[in-house]
């Protein structure tokens, strides 16, 4: 860059031979010099050659016609961009003290008088001319330093940037181990508890009493396992985007009470003082997904309540949405983790005590299912030790609908034929006793041919089919129901370990009326019968 530049000097002066002497001093010296000069006839022709160009020095002519020198060099002063230029006036007449009081204020820094000497105006010039290549390096290197600073800056923004990335990494990988050693420790309690229960019920000396116990506690940690299931996997599809909700009318009140019976099988709801107010309130959502919400949110109330203390829960109504509230006296929460109780696998210290449990992730399920409704959810806490507040909106239905009382539904059950496509033996007997047990007649087959057979023969009103049968699978068995006139009309319903709309799309298209995920919900099979009315 500096090989490139020309320092530029400008003669002004409107006598041409003393404009052509004054270059022709400075020509031969200039090009030894690497400079260029430019000439200018009148002050009007310098202004332009100043608006066009960056000069090194003006040698200025004081007297000319028009616009003298003085008036020329506050002109070019003036403009920001020219106002540093030295100037040295040219005179051939001697001047007062006044007019060069004047020539230093329009920026003049020297004096010449006529007839020049060449070496004193070279030295004069070279003065100027050796600043402008001075300047003119500290401006490229400044450019480059401007560069580098730049290029560091840069630099420095992507090393922070990854220094953040792994810091989260980092915290990201913390938070998988502590939640792989949790989900360890939740999944190895029920187990170890189910696997002695099983060897106390098969141990031929083991008394009735401790039979019984057992039992309860197979059907206790069962459903403890199941709900660590569906949270993992509810979890990991709502994030992504692939829950599918069958919304409808739903009583959030009797929903609370059906949740809360739920839990006494797995909790010691019992321990604890209740203020209920569950008023009837109907909400459009799906009624499985609200049914997790209020479970996780009571479960979570009582898992973080010492036994004696009180939960309370309220419903109520306001501008078209329905609130529902559950206070309890418990442990309460932090004011720093207040903010992140929704995040995936946050716990609060007291966490640590195992006893308690959770994985961490069902508020954080809680808050997507209800965001999913088009709802809201807020927690409140004064500190710990001082209790929670969960509230949870969600929008109202204005079609309420009277509910279907349980017990009728029962009776209108108790002497349905039923038909058990199922291939896992063991799942195939116990899903058979518990139907018996609850009065349906039940058909069982292992293969969806046998299956066929039955219902041929058998017609029952009703047809249970597991999805994933060898051979021909669930979805062929009920377009081969759905084809056959003595089968057409049956009840058929899906059970499966998959929930996804696809995969309830593909169970409605093979002719399907219900989709159930396994395990199997009594209840939610005596709701849905009902709902169809199957004669």
């Amino acid at each position: 860059m500096q090989e490139k530049y020309k320092p530029k000097i400008l003669v002004v002066n409107d006598d041409t031979a003393s404009l052509f002497a004054l270059s022709g001093l400075l020509t031969s010296w200039a090009d030894e010099n690497n400079c260029l000069v430019v000439t200018a006839k009148s002050g009007e022709d310098a202004l332009r050659h100043v608006l066009l160009n960056d000069f090194a020095v003006i040698l200025l002519d004081v007297n000319m016609p028009g616009m003298d020198g003085f008036e020329t060099a506050e002109a070019i002063h003036k403009r920001a961009r020219s106002s540093s230029i030295p100037i040295i006036f040219i005179t051939a007449f001697l001047v007062d003290d006044l007019n060069k009081l004047r020539a230093y204020q329009q920026g003049a820094v020297d004096y010449l008088f006529t007839p020049v000497i060449p070496q004193v105006l070279q030295a004069k010039v070279s003065v100027f001319v050796s600043l402008a290549k001075k300047n003119q390096e500290l401006k490229a290197q400044t450019e480059v330093l401007g560069l580098r600073t730049q290029d560091l800056q840069a630099a420095n923004d992507k090393l922070q940037r990854e220094i953040k990335e792994r810091k989260i990494a980092v915290k990201q990988n913390e938070a998988k181990d502590k939640f792989l050693a949790m989900l360890g420790h939740e999944l190895r309690n029920p187990l170890s508890a189910i696997t002695s229960a099983a060897s106390i019920i098969g141990f031929p000396g083991a008394k009735a009493d401790s039979v019984e116990r057992a039992k309860k506690i197979l059907s206790r940690q069962s459903l403890h396992l199941t709900r660590i299931v569906d949270d993992l996997l509810d979890l990991g599809r709502v994030m992504a985007g692939k829950i599918v909700l069958n919304k409808t009318a739903v009583n959030l009140g009797e929903v609370v009470l059906s949740c809360l019976d739920s839990l006494r099988a797995s909790r010691a709801v019992d321990n604890y003082q209740w203020s209920i107010d569950p008023i009837d309130t109907w909400i459009d959502a799906d009624p499985t997904r609200v049914e997790q919400i209020i479970t996780n949110l009571l479960d979570n109330a009582i898992k973080y309540t010492p036994a004696g203390g009180t939960i309370s829960i309220k419903n109520s109504v306001c501008k078209g949405a329905t609130k529902l509230t559950i206070t309890d006296s418990g442990i309460g929460i932090s004011k720093d983790l207040l903010p992140r109780i929704f995040n995936v696998f946050v716990q609060g210290e007291h966490s640590l005590d195992r006893a308690r449990g959770g994985l961490g992730i069902g508020l954080a399920l809680v808050k997507q299912l209800v965001e999913l409704h088009g709802g809201d959810i807020l927690a409140h806490s004064e500190g710990e030790n001082l209790g929670s507040t969960f509230s949870i909106v969600l929008p109202q239905d204005m079609k309420s609908r009277p509910s279907p009382e349980l017990n009728e539904v029962r009776s209108l059950k108790t002497t349905r034929k039923l038909l058990l496509i199922e291939d896992n033996e063991d799942a195939r007997e116990m899903t058979t006793q518990l139907l018996k047990a609850h009065g349906f007649q039940v058909l069982d087959a292992a293969t969806g041919a046998e299956g066929l057979i039955l219902a041929k023969e058998e017609k029952p009103g009703i047809a249970l089919i597991d999805i994933g049968l060898p051979g021909m699978d669930g979805y062929e068995v009920a377009r081969r129901l759905r084809s056959d006139k003595d089968t057409k009309g049956m009840y058929l319903i899906a059970l499966t370990g998959y929930g996804l709309g696809e995969d309830h799309r593909l169970t409605m298209e093979a002719g399907f009326d219900a989709h159930f995920v396994k395990p199997l919900k009594l209840q939610q099979l005596m709701l849905a019968i009902e709902t169809l009315q199957v004669a």
